[in-house]
């Protein structure tokens, strides 16, 4: 939940004691659930609405990683037609961006990471830039990489997903919570 992570477990504890949340990061498409780890996930990317139910709880700005000795770390902000000159690193399985952010005859040269650390060691190299949600800035701190926004792009979509069958019982407490946290910010 990026920056919301810690308010969302304190408001939890706090209007929920008697409920239990167990965080986990699981490197896949939804987030663990496909994967019988979790009964709620947090997911960026697209949802197979026909197995499982969502909501969408609110918006991320996008941000480009790069190495922290890159000459644009001294730049505010970055422009999306700027990148196809870059090599852009995307992680197969949990990157919420694709070439189709670019149009086709505009899009950058692409190198493919099977998992967040890879892509985070791709950047930290300067060979590559990256394209994320705003939460990575959060989760994924990381020496030797920085973060700038990303201008003329559109908001990613953050969505909560569970078992359209076998929903938990604090499923729409949790979609409720997550929602008013970004309706909060700024």
């Amino acid at each position: 939940m990026g920056r919301h992570t810690a308010e969302f477990q304190r408001r939890w504890h706090e209007r929920y004691p008697g409920v239990e949340l167990y965080l986990i990061r699981c490197n896949t498409s939804t987030g663990g659930l496909a994967e019988g780890l979790c009964d709620l996930a947090v997911v960026r990317t697209a949802v197979d609405t026909g197995r499982y139910a969502h909501a969408l709880v609110g918006y991320e700005r996008r941000y480009v990683a790069i190495a922290a000795d890159d000459p644009w770390a001294r730049r505010r902000a970055i422009g999306l037609d700027e990148i196809r000159g870059r090599t852009l690193v995307i992680d197969r399985r949990t990157g919420t961006t694709t070439a189709d952010l670019w149009p086709e005859h505009a899009r950058p040269a692409l190198e493919y990471t099977q998992d967040i650390d890879d892509w985070l060691a791709a950047i930290a190299t300067g060979r590559c830039v990256g394209v994320t949600p705003q939460s990575t800035i959060t989760q994924y701190r990381r020496d030797g990489i920085v973060y700038r926004p990303l201008r003329d792009a559109d908001p990613v979509a953050v969505q909560l997903i569970w078992r359209s069958h076998d929903p938990h019982p604090a499923t729409h407490a949790a979609v409720a919570l997550l929602t008013d946290l970004y309706r909060e910010q700024p």
